[in-house]
């Protein structure tokens, strides 16, 4: 038990593996260096008084055991969500006044939710002086996401950022929580592409539904259990089939990838995000237009291969560098000017580093 401390969580980025997670598949993400920071103080009553350095405004406070799902709206329903399900779970954790910070963009695919749980998660149970596992405080920041914001993601994004190791990615089979480290050193460049998304607004949940049919049509208690990738032409339905062969070829793809990083191949995974890049954007179709011309000037200007990450409709994309040379200007270069011919916003770039997971940092 602590009276005050400061704790972080990073954010992720997915190398392989996109809608798969909810789908009891694989994944294999990346935390980042950047991330969020949760400085916390133990308070003597049961109220959670947040703020956050990126949403000014007057401090939310809220009686921690009134709390229920859709009691609180906007960014402190995923911090309030925290810790009502650890309320939830059992735990008696004190109130508690949290400031938030982070530098990981909202909307831009790279997990700022998560990040944002899991460092509130960390705060409350260290406050609270509890010992509580990583794997159940992934299912306490889960269930903050999916029950409490009404955000239905998987468990992937959690995981990364608590679990996740310096220099590694994570394999994680979705359906029984196994992880294992995967050695990961590449250049890697993170291309926000500034169109913003909002998984609470429909497409994420539709794409899990019609996952969900594809499943029922072929008698499968998840598509994790579409091993051949052939099977999907027993779908009638070509949307069905398109969804369905999207999580089958997937699900190769992270094996595959995990595989070429364990034989110290790393630079062969380049060929895999863009084939991924392709299928999210025909079969999954959650891609956006942004996203295309940056994986497709990218590629042209030299990366080994990019694709878009996250949940679709607005975010990031994910190229991977050649190991030596100029690549990265370039890159920004050929897209910046890609999107200037457009008239979009200007993209931003970042640098993407196999980062450690959440922790305590003061």
């Amino acid at each position: 038990m602590t009276r005050s401390g400061v704790w972080f969580a990073p954010g992720r980025a997915n190398l392989m593996g996109e809608h798969t997670d909810y789908n009891d598949g694989f994944v294999l993400p990346f935390a980042l260096a950047q991330g969020t920071t949760a400085t916390a103080r133990r308070r003597d009553d049961k109220l959670i008084a947040l703020t956050s350095r990126q949403r000014p405004g007057p401090q939310i406070v809220l009686d921690m055991p009134a709390l229920v799902p859709g009691c609180v709206q906007g960014w402190a329903a995923y911090p309030a969500g925290v810790a009502w399900a650890l309320l939830s779970a059992g735990h008696d954790i004190p109130g508690a006044t949290i400031a938030i910070d982070s530098d990981v963009p909202a909307g831009a695919g790279l997990s700022s939710s998560a990040a944002l749980e899991c460092a509130v998660a960390l705060a409350l149970a260290g406050l609270a002086g509890l010992d509580i596992s990583l794997a159940e405080l992934v299912s306490c920041t889960r269930r903050a996401e999916n029950e409490f914001a009404g955000v239905p993601t998987g468990a992937m994004d959690q995981s990364a950022s608590l679990l996740c190791a310096a220099g590694h990615a994570l394999l994680l089979d979705c359906q029984s929580l196994v992880s294992t480290q995967v050695p990961f050193t590449a250049r890697l460049l993170i291309i926000d592409t500034r169109a913003r998304h909002e998984l609470g607004e429909g497409e994420y949940a539709a794409r899990r539904a019609e996952c969900e049919q594809a499943a029922r049509a072929l008698s499968l208690p998840s598509l994790r259990y579409l091993t051949d990738c052939a099977d999907t032409a027993r779908l009638a339905d070509p949307v069905l089939r398109r969804r369905a062969r999207h999580v089958c070829t997937d699900n190769h793809r992270v094996q595959q990838a995990a595989d070429l990083l364990r034989a110290g191949q790393a630079a062969q995974v380049g060929e895999l995000l863009t084939q991924a890049h392709a299928s999210l954007r025909d079969d999954f179709e959650v891609s956006w237009a942004q996203a295309d011309i940056a994986v497709e000037a990218a590629v042209a200007a030299g990366a080994l291969g990019a694709r878009m990450i996250g949940g679709g409709f607005g975010g990031s994309v994910l190229a991977m560098l050649p190991a030596q040379g100029g690549t990265a200007a370039r890159i920004r270069a050929a897209v910046t000017a890609a999107y200037a011919d457009r008239d979009w916003t200007p993209p931003e770039f970042y640098t993407a580093v196999p980062s450690a997971g959440a922790r305590r940092v003061g």
